[in-house]
């Protein structure tokens, strides 16, 4: 017998709901790292009662999003740069285990690997004069692909929030000097290491994007860190 289109309907909770539309605006900087989150300000705005934006606010405290200060609330964290190597290496870790999924589990290298090199082609024709965010939105569509395609629940669940975590360091990453040419072909040489099924060239592919975009991102904070005066 065929398989049914008519697959029962997945259920989320209300508190699912909410924190995921919280998780959004961290993601898209209408909360920006640093930002006080009120209780109040939030049921009214999202029309909810308190009860569940509490449960949904726990949720992101769990997830490391939100960080709870005695006596003061509830804040949108500000990665520092211990933070945004960790969260670069976590995302390493669940990218190659998508990656090494598709390749040597599933056997669907080639599709996803074709379906990868379109996304990398989009980015390419970004072209001279391209704007910064559409850059960023193209850079993370690939990512999300490449765990999307490995067809795991828990892998997915947990990049959605590191994807989150990322977008929050891409307004420094976009006024770094790391340029169009290169994260085409960071991301070109991994999504063809993944059409080719080539595991070693995989890992190295990924490790050494994610070692660029950390170097990126952390090399404003260290040159402030670099020309403060000394103490006396």
């Amino acid at each position: 017998m065929a398989a049914s289109s008519l697959e029962p309907l997945q259920q989320e909770s209300t508190p699912s709901i909410i924190a995921r539309k919280i998780r959004s605006a961290i993601g898209n900087g209408e909360f920006p790292p640093g930002t006080q989150l009120g209780e109040a300000d939030l049921a009214g705005r999202l029309g909810v009662s308190r009860g569940p934006l509490r449960e949904a606010m726990q949720r992101l405290t769990q997830e490391g999003l939100l960080i709870s200060i005695r006596n003061r609330g509830l804040f949108v964290v500000d990665p520092t740069p211990t933070d945004i190597a960790d969260i670069y290496l976590t995302r390493t870790a669940v990218e190659r285990g998508a990656a090494l999924k598709i390749i040597e589990v599933d056997h669907t290298h080639r599709e996803a690997g074709a379906e990868l090199m379109a996304i990398v082609e989009e980015m390419a024709a970004l072209g001279t004069g391209f704007a910064s965010t559409e850059l960023s939105r193209v850079d993370i569509s690939f990512h999300e692909a490449m765990v999307r395609l490995a067809h795991s629940q828990r892998l997915t669940r947990v990049h959605r929030t590191l994807v989150t975590e990322t977008r929050m360091c891409l307004a420094a990453l976009e006024q770094a000097e790391y340029s169009l040419a290169d994260r085409v072909a960071e991301h070109r040489r991994i999504a063809q290491a993944i059409l080719d099924a080539d595991v070693p060239e995989l890992h190295g592919a990924l490790a050494d994007h994610m070692d660029s975009a950390i170097a990126q991102l952390l090399e404003p904070i260290q040159g402030i860190g670099a020309s403060e005066p000394e103490a006396s």
